[in-house]
C-alpha cells in the first residue's frame, strides 16, 4: 500500500455577511454563536478550498496508480486541528479570540455548487486592526473572495455559497454533501472520506468542480440565543508548520511474488515485469496466462487466465491452491497476447518450481526461536539530502543480525516514514509491507508530494509470534531545488 498527497491550491475562510478576506491566514477559525464579544458582524464562518490534483492525475495516467488489480484506491482529506497538540489542557478553555473551544458538533464537507470559479484573496486578519505607528492594517483585505464575491466582478450564486434555512437561490437541501464528521471533544483532526468524489473526477464522470467547503451543520449555524461564541481551528495551506492540509490517496501496489516460493496448498501469485531501457512500460491490453505442468500440458482451469496490472509495467496473476502433484517439480507460466503500441511482441514463457506445503511451515518438537534482523539499503543513503523532485527505488537487504552473508529470502517486513518534532513522531506513511520479487525487497519513495524536512524510516519484522521494530534504520532530508542552488 502506497500513498500520494495532494495539497491545496487555494483556500479561504468566509464570514457570514462580511466582506473580509482571510485567504492567506495560516489558520482557519470555524466559529458560531454570539458576536457581542468580538469584532465579527454575525455568528458563523465557512472554509472553502480547492485541490491541486495534477500529480495524482499524472500517476493515474502514467499507470502508477491503477484500479486494475483492486478497488481499494481511497482518498481522505486530512487537516490538523490546532488544539490537537494541547491535549486535555485546552478542553473547555477559551481561544485567543476569547471564544470557547467548540465541542460536540458535526462538520460537513460539501462541493461548491454550480461550478463557480473563485480567487483566494490576499487578506490575513479577520478584523481591521490599526496598529500603533501605522495608518492602516496591511493584513486586512475586503477583496474577494468573501461572503458575497468570488471575484472582483462576480458574485456567488448565493451569498456564502448556500442558504442554511433553505430560503435562497441555492439551498442547503440542494448541496452535494461529500461526508460528515462528528467531533466529540473538538480537538480531533479532520478526516473526510472523498473516495467517490475524487475517483469520479479521475475517471471523468465528474467535471467542472471548482472546490469544496467545510461548515457546521445548519442546526449549529442557526442556533439562537447563545451568550458565548464557540470555535475550532485548523491549519491552512499557508501554515509555516509541517501540518499543511492535504488529500491522502492510498492505493494497493504491493508486489508479493511467489516464483521462488511456490507451494502446494496455498494461494500463490506470479508476475510479469516489462521494461524499456530500464523504465517500466505498460502493454496495450492485459496479457493472458496459462499454467503448464512438467509435461507441458495445460492445467485444467488455469489456462487462458486474464492478468491484471498491479502498477506501471507489472502484471499479476493469482493462482488458487494446487494439490495432487508430486513435488518438487517444474511448472511453466506462459504469457500471451503481449501487445505493445499495436504490435504483438510474442509470447513469454517462464518457469517456477512447485514445492510441498511443508517447505513453508515448521513442524517439530521444539518451538521456533525468534530472529533478530539487520538491514542494508541501496537507492537511498544515510543522511542524504535529496531533491523534492526525485522518485527513489529503495532496495532493502534483510539479513540475520550479527551475520554478513546470511540473507533471508521470505520475510514479512514493513517500513514506516515519519518526521520528528521534539519527542513527537509525526507519521507520514503508516506501516507498509515491502514489495517482494524473486530477486529483491524494495519500496518506491516519491518525494514530489512530501514537504521538505528531515525524515526517518523504521523497519518492522514479524517472526515467531513476535513483532520487532527497528527504529530509525535510515535518516535523510528532502530539500527543495533552491537549497541546492544556494550552496
Amino acid at each position: 500500500m502506497s500513498i500520494n498527497n495532494s495539497y491545496f491550491s487555494k483556500n479561504d475562510t468566509i464570514i457570514y455577511r462580511s466582506y473580509v478576506n482571510t485567504g492567506r491566514n495560516p489558520v482557519t477559525e470555524l466559529f458560531y454563536g454570539s458576536t457581542t464579544i468580538s469584532q465579527y458582524p454575525e455568528g458563523f464562518s465557512r472554509f472553502i478550498f480547492d485541490l491541486d490534483l495534477s500529480l495524482l492525475t499524472e500517476k493515474v495516467d502514467y499507470g502508477t496508480i491503477t484500479l486494475d488489480c483492486n478497488d481499494s484506491v481511497r482518498h481522505v482529506l486530512r487537516m490538523t486541528n490546532t488544539g490537537f497538540f494541547g491535549g486535555d489542557d485546552l478542553l473547555n478553555q477559551n481561544t485567543s479570540q476569547n471564544r470557547k473551544r467548540a465541542t460536540s458538533f458535526d462538520l460537513i464537507l460539501f462541493r461548491i455548487p454550480t461550478n463557480q470559479i473563485w480567487d483566494e484573496g490576499v487578506g490575513y486578519d479577520y478584523g481591521d486592526l490599526v496598529y500603533e505607528f501605522s495608518e492602516f492594517d496591511e493584513s486586512y483585505s475586503v477583496r474577494p473572495t468573501n461572503w458575497y464575491q468570488r471575484t472582483t466582478i462576480d458574485l456567488w450564486s448565493e451569498p456564502g455559497l448556500y442558504n442554511n434555512k433553505n430560503q435562497g437561490f441555492v439551498n442547503y437541501s440542494g448541496l452535494t454533501i461529500i461526508d460528515t464528521q462528528h467531533f466529540q471533544f473538538g480537538n480531533e483532526n479532520i478526516s473526510f472520506d472523498m473516495t467517490n468524489e475524487i475517483n469520479s473526477i479521475l475517471n471523468g464522470s465528474l467535471s467542472g468542480v471548482s472546490g469544496w467547503g467545510i461548515a457546521y451543520v445548519p442546526e449549529i449555524e442557526n442556533l439562537a440565543g447563545l451568550t458565548e461564541a464557540y470555535e475550532t481551528q485548523f491549519f491552512t495551506r499557508h501554515t509555516q508548520t509541517f501540518y499543511e492540509p492535504f488529500l491522502e490517496t492510498t492505493y494497493d501496489d504491493l508486489i508479493e511474488d511467489d516464483r521462488n516460493e511456490f507451494v502446494l496448498g496455498k494461494v500463490n501469485k506470479l508476475y510479469l515485469y516489462l521494461f524499456d531501457n530500464g523504465n517500466p512500460i505498460n502493454l496495450d491490453v492485459n496479457p493472458t496466462v496459462s499454467i503448464l505442468d512438467a509435461y507441458g500440458r495445460g492445467i485444467v482451469g488455469l489456462t487462458g487466465l486474464t492478468s491484471c496490472r498491479r502498477t506501471k509495467g507489472v502484471y499479476e496473476i493469482t493462482l488458487p491452491p494446487l494439490a495432487g502433484y508430486k513435488t518438487p517439480c517444474m511448472f511453466t507460466d506462459k504469457w500471451t497476447n503481449l501487445i505493445l503500441n499495436g504490435f504483438d511482441i510474442g509470447d513469454v514463457t517462464n518457469t517456477f518450481s512447485v514445492y510441498p506445503m511443508k517447505k513453508s511451515i515448521q513442524i517439530g518438537p521444539k518451538s521456533q526461536d525468534p530472529k533478530l534482523y539487520g538491514f542494508d539499503f541501496y537507492g537511498l543513503k544515510q543522511d542524504e539530502k535529496i531533491y523534492n523532485t526525485d522518485i527513489r527505488k529503495v532496495g532493502v537487504i534483510i539479513k540475520q543480525a550479527y551475520t554478513t552473508q546470511k540473507l533471508l529470502p521470505n520475510v514479512d517486513a514493513f517500513y514506516r516514514v515519519y518526521v520528528r518534532e521534539g519527542q513527537t513522531e509525526v507519521q507520514v506513511q503508516d506501516w507498509t509491507k515491502l514489495n517482494r520479487t524473486p530477486n529483491e525487497y524494495y519500496f518506491i519513495f516519491d518525494t514530489r508530494d512530501k514537504i521538505p524536512n528531515e525524515y526517518y524510516i523504521d523497519m518492522k519484522v514479524e517472526s515467531s509470534g513476535e513483532i520487532n521494530t527497528y527504529k530509525r534504520t535510515i535518516k535523510f532530508q528532502i530539500v527543495n531545488l533552491k537549497y541546492f542552488e544556494d550552496l
